[in-house]
């Protein structure tokens, strides 16, 4: 819709209130609501914000920022709240001037995907496959249900909530492709369709905020957090992901054994070769790390493969006759990434494997999880760094990840990494106290 088309339907919904949704550096969504009689101003000028309090934003000098409706992401809000009705919009943040805040995540997406463009690739399009657990509460990581992958149960409160919430994204306009019980007993997938990276970077937000709206109507409580359970599967967030030029994927190409064209090869190249500096970025926090240890069907060794599961990247199965079907997975994201960011590092780093030719080593189709050092040595296999320290370690000597992120935000994303590091080594754990406590 333009302008006058949602002054009108909003007049004609009786909408009261129309929420302006951001998103900051770590990923969380921001928002201010405004009366339905400041639409104009909204809509025209945009509305002026304090950002010196929002994580990654300004100074406290330079606090006055203005949020500025997208108008393709307009929709009704679902949820009437002490019973007023709302509708929102993404918004992008820029100074008063109207420049784009350089440390605004969908500012930061959009410039990739521009770069992309300026190479002959006039869209990114992306498949996120979001997963999450239910629970009680936000201080009892109990599951919610018995199932394991695929289970058809019962209608309980968890398949019941994740059926809701999979009709509620689709009465919204959010194109759902499946959903599904994962592997752990509480935890589901739901899975979007294939779609350009910025829409997709914003249904994955707004997406959020149903699944865990939804499961407080059904007496839950959804997390997103990466292994909120030790010795089961972790929570990730696979990215299926291909470039398209004039409406023709770049990545297909019939008369290879893998579907892949040259291009997808040297994207896959750039994937691999720069994945441990980009994981700080895709993997944010301290805990996602307990996610990314093998044995729990986490990627955690840096190589690609057809059907192997345990690889990072996978080139999943597609039908033939469907060249725009033809893609490739990167598993190593979690539900707890900043989608907008996640996705500009993943395009840069594929981006910079098609400009300088990046060789793509070969498939290694065995379970790398059962094979020796000696044999992981013998496939050139690297690995994803172990710990959050170690991986914005590598991401500060990045050239990728900088200019995926732009110096000013890349410099304020590491410092609030280094702070969550400082912050959690600091700690005296439950496992310190029963380890050493009796014996020291």
């Amino acid at each position: 819709m333009d302008k006058q088309q949602i002054r009108e339907w909003v007049k004609e919904q009786g909408i009261q209130v129309i929420r302006l949704f951001f998103t900051d550096v770590l990923g969380k969504l921001k928002g201010l609501n405004i009366a339905v009689s400041e639409i104009d101003r909204a809509l025209d000028d945009g509305i002026a914000f304090d950002g010196s309090s929002v994580e990654g934003f300004v100074r406290i000098e330079e606090s006055d920022l203005v949020v500025r409706p997208d108008l393709s992401t307009f929709r009704r809000f679902p949820f009437n709240t002490g019973g007023v009705t709302s509708a929102f919009f993404i918004c992008d943040v820029t100074k008063p001037d109207g420049t784009p805040l350089e440390s605004d995540p969908r500012h930061v997406l959009a410039r990739a995907l521009a770069c992309a463009s300026a190479e002959g690739f006039d869209s990114m399009c992306v498949g996120p496959e979001l997963e999450y657990f239910y629970f009680p509460n936000d201080r009892d990581p109990t599951p919610m249900d018995t199932g394991g992958y695929f289970d058809i149960m019962p209608l309980d409160k968890s398949s019941a909530a994740r059926k809701a919430t999979l009709s509620m994204l689709t009465s919204m306009g959010i194109a759902m492709e499946a959903s599904h019980h994962e592997v752990s007993t509480g935890q589901h997938e739901i899975d979007f369709r294939y779609g350009d990276a910025m829409s997709m970077a914003d249904n994955i937000m707004v997406s959020k905020i149903v699944v865990k709206e939804v499961a407080r109507e059904h007496g839950l409580y959804a997390s997103f957090m990466p292994k909120p359970i030790a010795g089961v599967n972790g929570s990730g967030m696979h990215v299926h992901q291909s470039l398209f030029s004039k409406g023709v994927n770049t990545f297909f190409d019939p008369a290879d054994p893998y579907r892949l064209s040259p291009v997808a090869k040297k994207y896959v190249a750039g994937l691999l070769r720069h994945a441990r500096e980009m994981t700080a970025v895709t993997n944010q926090w301290v805990n996602s790390y307990k996610r990314l240890v093998p044995g729990y069907e986490a990627p955690v060794y840096i190589c690609w493969a057809r059907r192997n599961r345990s690889t990072l990247v996978r080139v999943p199965a597609f039908k033939e006759g469907k060249a725009s079907s033809c893609r490739v997975e990167y598993r190593a994201p979690d539900p707890g990434a900043n989608p907008y960011l996640a996705f500009a590092v993943m395009l840069t780093a594929g981006l910079t494997g098609i400009r300088n030719d990046y060789p793509l080593a070969d498939a290694v189709e065995k379970d790398i999880y059962s094979m020796t050092s000696e044999e992981r040595r013998s496939h050139a296999i690297d690995w994803l760094p172990g710990d959050l320290l170690s991986a914005t370690q590598l991401t500060e000597s990045s050239k990728v990840v900088r200019e995926a992120l732009g110096d000013e935000l890349f410099a304020k994303f590491l410092a609030n990494k280094h702070e969550e590091w400082d912050r959690y080594r600091l700690q005296v754990t439950d496992y310190e106290l029963k380890t050493y406590l009796p014996v020291l």
